[in-house]
């Protein structure tokens, strides 16, 4: 005689993956209004690609108008701009 077994009720919540325990905690992101909000128009760097930027600078580029710098790589430096972010180049001679 064969037994069939019941399945188990899902509670409709799935079990979280693992976490990372050393993992620093991330602080939400600023959008582009608070970044730029009150800054006056000299605080703002022009954009070029000679010019090294650092997180969290403001910039002005000549299309895309006022951004804050988000993301810093050697070569490559992510702005957040009114329209969303671009990849631009920087510390390039």
């Amino acid at each position: 005689m064969s037994m069939k077994r019941a399945k188990a009720k899902s509670t409709g919540k799935e079990k979280a993956g693992p976490t990372d325990f050393w993992a620093k905690p991330v602080a939400p992101e600023k959008n582009w209004e608070e970044s730029t909000v009150d800054q006056p128009d000299g605080a703002y760097t022009p954009y070029a690609m000679g010019t090294t930027f650092t997180k969290g600078q403001l910039v002005t580029h000549s299309k895309f108008g006022k951004g804050v710098v988000t993301d810093v790589e050697a070569v490559r430096v992510e702005i957040l701009f009114q329209d969303g972010k671009k990849k631009l180049g920087h510390g390039q001679s």
